[in-house]
């Protein structure tokens, strides 16, 4: 069975390496690679840049991390979304390794 992964969608990287740090901190949790969006209304948004923090570990750990990291994303510019999947499918293992953040 593959570990559990909590995706969380924050506005802007300072946030999302704080929410990462916290989450880490307070679970026995992993990260898989960062992922950034910037959408077409970004000029519209409190930051212009969406990144994806990827937590892994038991549902428990992720529960747990995810719940720290949406704590302290909200004390900064926020979240925008977050969902966990317990047992991701081979397919969705794969595109949790992608990660658009060294592209331009």
């Amino acid at each position: 069975m593959a570990a559990a992964v909590g995706i969380l969608e924050v506005f802007g990287l300072a946030t999302a390496f704080v929410a990462a740090d916290a989450g880490c901190k307070a679970a026995d949790v992993y990260l898989e690679v960062f992922d950034k969006n910037k959408p077409g209304n970004a000029d519209a948004l409190p930051v212009p840049l969406l990144v994806c923090i990827k937590y892994r570990g038991s549902v428990a750990a992720v529960e747990a991390a995810m719940e720290a990291g949406i704590a302290a994303a909200e004390g900064l510019a926020g979240v925008v979304q977050h969902y966990i999947i317990p047992n991701p499918d081979e397919g969705t293992e794969k595109m949790l390794k992608i990660s658009a953040l060294d592209k331009s």
